[in-house]
């Protein structure tokens, strides 16, 4: 059978990690963190990296190199031997990551390294341009939204239940930034591909967006 590929897309914090998971385990497949990547670039770079010009960054790619191990809730990225972990979660990190990811030659880099990811192996790609760009012909595209207000709620609620300090203003207003930056960059603006299910999921639950997904795949599964 050919290689599964099911895309996941959509703004920060709108749940597409948390959905890609429960979607990779039931599937029996991995689950393949594509802002992960990006972070873990950005965060490897250090900050004002993507003021470098592109022969420097090139070079400093080069000694980057990915890994995908596991499978469904085991799935995990590493980065040149180490795993990812949560020194690549942080707010300021992450938005080291968006302003990487405005750069041709870190999206060119990453594509490649993620699309070797998709020719080895079946799995669950979650990210902001995994069905429009990276694999146009993944077999299953999802693009997942909800209002800025209720993604700042769910990060707020996230990092509370983690024992960590949260202002929910300032959450919000960075991730309106986020969107503001994502959706207008000039390279891969975030919108959903022509043929992806779009799915809101502002005043959906967890539980209902999980089945929804997991019954269309498996529908389109059926009919392949």
């Amino acid at each position: 059978m050919d290689h599964v590929v099911v895309t996941l897309d959509g703004p920060a914090g709108v749940g597409k990690s948390t959905m890609a998971k429960g979607l990779s385990e039931a599937l029996g497949i991995p689950y393949l963190d594509t802002g992960a990547m990006f972070r873990g670039v950005a965060w490897r770079l250090g900050r004002n990296a993507w003021e470098w010009d592109a022969d420097r960054l090139a070079r400093a790619l080069e000694e980057i190199r990915f890994d995908l191990h596991g499978s469904g809730a085991d799935s995990g990225l590493s980065l040149n031997g180490e795993p990812l972990g949560a020194e690549i979660r942080t707010e300021e990190v992450g938005m080291w990551a968006s302003h990487v990811a405005k750069l041709p030659v870190i999206r060119d880099f990453l594509k490649a390294a993620q699309r070797a990811v998709g020719e080895r192996s079946s799995l669950v790609a979650e990210g902001r341009d995994m069905g429009s760009v990276v694999f146009p012909n993944a077999l299953m595209k999802f693009f997942l939204d909800a209002d800025p207000e209720e993604r700042a709620r769910r990060r707020y609620e996230q990092l509370r239940a983690m024992g960590r300090e949260a202002d929910l203003e300032a959450l919000t207003k960075s991730i309106r930034a986020r969107d503001e930056q994502d959706r207008n960059r000039a390279v891969a603006p975030l919108r959903a591909a022509s043929d992806a299910v779009v799915v809101d999921t502002t005043r959906l639950s967890e539980e209902v967006v999980a089945a929804t997904l997991l019954e269309t795949v498996r529908q389109r599964m059926a009919g392949k």
